[in-house]
This record gives structure tokens, C-alpha cells and sequence, in this order.
């Protein structure tokens, strides 16, 4: 109808684009030039993480009132989308300083807050988030990790294994164990600082992809820690791991989007240049078709993560969250899906070059496996939307 409105029915805010922009400018020129050293040698992207304290990128999420950004966890999606787009990696140092502290954010009291969320929003630290143990994964409420009162402090004891980021963030939320007798609701959350008498790190693993996020086990040998570090009531820590996870399932699938957009983006520049049998392969219609697919699923999977994103930040705000958590679960397990598949297909796209390491879609492809993997398999994702069907 002629002079009618615009029909806004859903799209980010003009901020949002705003942003995707600069982030964007921002990973092309300081983080991607990096991308494929960072994976060869297996070593910390030191250069990404100086890049975003300097742009006030690493920690978007944190609160205004402690200094940070208080960004939304749209802005925050997109914040990890457009790194994860150019290094994996890179995307886990946003990313991972949201799951670390998020535990504050939700059930911690305002002295905690203030005291680890002010050098986080600083880039002075950044934070990671100890729930798995060895005989742990999928059964987070099975950890051994113990912590004993002892006085005005806790003593804790244990393994936490693939930590993401340990060793270089100086905080740590630890889930450990203070009630064995009540299972999941005997299990309390704490800060633990890397200074920590007591607190040591594994060996880097050795892994198929995203090489430069050191994964590493966390050992707690009698760490003594003030009882005021920890975050919320005694018992409710489980709790407060599984709340963190309905918000920040959908920074994975944020960089899973990343992920596979980048290889989108790689496959569809390379294969207008290729040339075969006289033309273009692009202008093959089986090679057509790869790509309307794998377009067609990132931008499902995009509106996906972003209606996800929303529901998150409505939730934050106090706003009812009935069915957070399947769509919370439902973004990462179908964006995690979509970016193994669409790294896959530009592999196959570029042929024998993509099974390089020249060329970036081979370590895109490794780096996309994680997230089908990491903050609950998708396995356990298709588990926690089966209970939780809206």
C-alpha cells in the first residue's frame, strides 16, 4: 500500500548493524591476518584479544554499571559471530569471559559482582568456567569436586577438565560439590583465582580444532578460599550452571554461524574464479545448488540464534522464560549441525585445495566439529528439547 510504513516485523536494530560493521572491520584487519598462524602453532591469539581490549570487544556483556559495554546478548551473538567468522578461536575469548562470569551476573551478590566483573569489563582478566570433571560430561551432576567448610573459608579438592582459555583467564567459576548427599542440589558454585595457592593446569590437549583456545584440566589441591566467594546460596550452584547454559548455548551457536558463514563467504569467492571446462565452476548448477543449500540453512539457522538471542535478553530482564531453554538448545544444535555440514561442503566445493592448509575452509571444518560437542553435546541438545517442547 503506497505510503505505508515500514512492515518491522523482525530485524536487528539499526545499532546492531551498526556494530556488525565495525566488528567485522575490526576481525578482517586485526584478527584474520593471524587466523591461520594462531592454528599452526597451536598458540593463544594474543593479537584478537589485544585488538578487542583495545575495542572494548572482549567482554561486551558486562554491565555498565561495572564498567563494561552492557551490551545485549544480541549485540553479544553478533559480537561472536562476526570474530568466529574469520577465526574460531578468537570468537571463544568473548564467548568464554560470558560463561565464565554469567554465573556472577545471575545469582552472585553485589560485592562479588563488582569485584570480578570490574577487571573482567577492564580486560585486566578474563574468566572460565569449570563444570566438567573426567567421569563428568554429559552427567554434570555426578562431579567429585568437593568443597568443605572449614571456618570463614572452603577448602576445595578436585579435577575440572576441558577448560577453555585455562591457564591464561585469571578467574574460574568452579562447580564443586558441598552436600554429597543431595546430588545436583549439593553442588555450590565458587571463584576461584589463578593466583589460588593450590590451583595448577594439564598440559595443553592436543586437538583437532580450535588450537589456538588452550584447553587444559584444572587441578584444585586444598585451595582455601574466603566462603564470601561464593556465588549465590550453598546448594544452588547446579542450578545456577544450568540457567548459565540456557543463555550462553546460543554463544555457540553464534560462532558456529560465524563458522559457517565464513566458509560460505571463502567457497562462493573461490569458485567464481575457478575455472573449468572453459567456465566458471560456479556457473555449474550441481555447484548451485551446494550453495543455495548451505546458504539457505546458515540463514535458518541465523534467525535461529537471533529469535534465540531476544528470548535471552527478555529473560535477563526479568521477562518470563518458559521456553528459553529449548531455544536455547534448539539454536546451538542446529547451527552447530549447519556449520559441520556447510565446512564440509566448501571443502568439497574447493576440492583438492580445500583439503589444504593453504586455504582456510579445512581448518574452518575442524574448528565447526566442536560446536557440536561443547556446552552439552548436541546429543544431550535434542534431550533438553525433548522435555522442554513449547
Amino acid at each position: 500500500m503506497a505510503g505505508a510504513p515500514e512492515f518491522d516485523l523482525y530485524r536487528p536494530a539499526e545499532e546492531h548493524d551498526m556494530l556488525r560493521d565495525a566488528v567485522r572491520s575490526l576481525a578482517e584487519a586485526k584478527i584474520e591476518p593471524f587466523a591461520a598462524e594462531v592454528d599452526e602453532e597451536a598458540r593463544f591469539p594474543q593479537e584478537a584479544l589485544d585488538a578487542l581490549v583495545t575495542n572494548d570487544l572482549h567482554a561486551v556483556h558486562v554491565p555498565e554499571a561495572y564498567g563494561g559495554a552492557g551490551a545485549d546478548a544480541l549485540a553479544t551473538v553478533i559480537v561472536i559471530e562476526e570474530i568466529a567468522r574469520v577465526c574460531a578461536s578468537s570468537s571463544l575469548i568473548p564467548a568464554v569471559n560470558k560463561l565464565g562470569s554469567l554465573p556472577l551476573m545471575l545469582s552472585a551478590s553485589e560485592e562479588l559482582k563488582a569485584k570480578y566483573l570490574t577487571p573482567l569489563a577492564r580486560g585486566e582478566a578474563m574468566f572460565s568456567y569449570c563444570l566438567s570433571e573426567p567421569e563428568a560430561g554429559s552427567d554434570a551432576a555426578g562431579m567429585k569436586t568437593r568443597a568443605v567448610r572449614d571456618g570463614d573459608s572452603y577448602v576445595l579438592n578436585g579435577v575440572k577438565r576441558w577448560i577453555t582459555n585455562a591457564g591464561v583467564s585469571e578467574y574460574y567459576t568452579v562447580m564443586a560439590v558441598t552436600d554429597p548427599e543431595k546430588r545436583s542440589k549439593g553442588i555450590s558454585a565458587f571463584v576461584v583465582e589463578k593466583s589460588d595457592e593450590g590451583v595448577s593446569f594439564g598440559a595443553p590437549e592436543k586437538k583437532l580444532g580450535i588450537k589456538g583456545s588452550p584447553t587444559r584440566e584444572v587441578y584444585l589441591d586444598n585451595v582455601r578460599i574466603p566462603a564470601d566467594r561464593m556465588i549465590g546460596a550453598e546448594g544452588t550452584g547446579f542450578a545456577t550452571a544450568m540457567k548459565t547454559l540456557d543463555h550462553t548455548r546460543i554463544t555457540i551457536a553464534a560462532q558456529a554461524l560465524g563458522i559457517a558463514q565464513g566458509a560460505l563467504d571463502y567457497a562462493k569467492g573461490y569458485v567464481r574464479e575457478r575455472k573449468q571446462f572453459g567456465k566458471p565452476v560456479a556457473d555449474f548448477q550441481g555447484v548451485q545448488f551446494m550453495l543455495a543449500d548451505m546458504a539457505m540453512k546458515i540463514e535458518a539457522a541465523r534467525q535461529l540464534t537471533y529469535a534465540a538471542a531476544a528470548k535471552s535478553e527478555r529473560v535477563a530482564a526479568g521477562g518470563g522464560d518458559a521456553d528459553l531453554t529449548f531455544q536455547g538448545a534448539a539454536a546451538k544444535c542446529f547451527a552447530s549441525d549447519t556449520a559441520m555440514e556447510a565446512t564440509t561442503d566448501a571443502v568439497q566445493l574447493l576440492g583438492g585445495y580445500g583439503y589444504t592448509r593453504d586455504y582456510p575452509v579445512e581448518r574452518m571444518m575442524r574448528d565447526a566439529k566442536i560446536t557440536q560437542i561443547y556446552e552439552g553435546t548436541n546429543q544431550v541438545q535434542r534431550i533438553v528439547m525433548a522435555r522442554n517442547l513449547p
